[in-house]
């Protein structure tokens, strides 16, 4: 067993280690209080940085020409699955379409749907030329759908100033597409309210 002296020189020696910023005197202090609180020096953890996933940028897509639908694939009978599977898609989105359904339920559901694949028809419009336009849509952007017709043309159709006209299953819907200038994703979490006159 350590005597007194010896135990004082060793929590000396100890306390110096531990708290090498203090002086001796200050020590010495601490000590006649007998509370001894140990200095910690924690380290600091360095933060890894997430890496974000790297996507194309819009100009690295336009260059690539990934959205654009080659001649040879502009063909509408290419394209009548893709219409068959939406219709499907609609089936299933509005717990099937009945002759007692509600249309305005239907309605609600296909301003939020996605609109790829199904048959639309131009019904008016500020400018004549886009009236009686109808076919699948292929794309649908914030401002534009592009359309297939039945002449295996594709058509760049503004949603500004034109009403499109949908039909499935004998259900009619139309679409202001001044009021629908939103891309597909945005469109689904979007508030539809309803108004008594739409102006084109």
């Amino acid at each position: 067993p350590q005597g007194s002296e010896e135990a004082k020189a060793f929590v000396n020696a100890f306390l110096k280690r531990s708290m090498p910023k203090m002086k001796d005197e200050a020590i010495q202090d601490i000590l006649t209080r007998k509370a001894v609180v140990l200095e910690h020096y924690s380290k600091k953890k360095t933060k890894q940085k997430r890496k974000k996933a790297k996507g194309f940028t819009a100009k690295q897509r336009r260059e690539m020409r990934l959205f654009e639908i080659e001649p040879e694939q502009q063909r509408y009978t290419i394209f009548l699955p893709l219409h068959e599977l939406w219709k499907q898609y609609i089936r299933d989105l509005c717990h099937g379409l009945k002759p007692d359904t509600q249309p305005h339920m239907v309605q609600g559901k296909l301003l939020k749907a996605d609109l790829h694949g199904a048959i639309v028809t131009v019904t008016k419009s500020k400018c004549p030329s886009y009236v009686g336009i109808t076919g699948i849509i292929l794309q649908e952007f914030k401002h534009v759908f592009k359309i297939i017709t039945k002449e295996d043309k594709l058509k760049v159709v503004p949603k500004l100033n034109n009403v499109f006209s949908l039909e499935i299953d004998g259900f009619i819907s139309y679409i202001y597409g001044s009021k629908f200038q939103l891309r597909a994703s945005e469109r689904s979490a979007k508030k539809f309210k309803l108004k008594g006159t739409i102006d084109l």
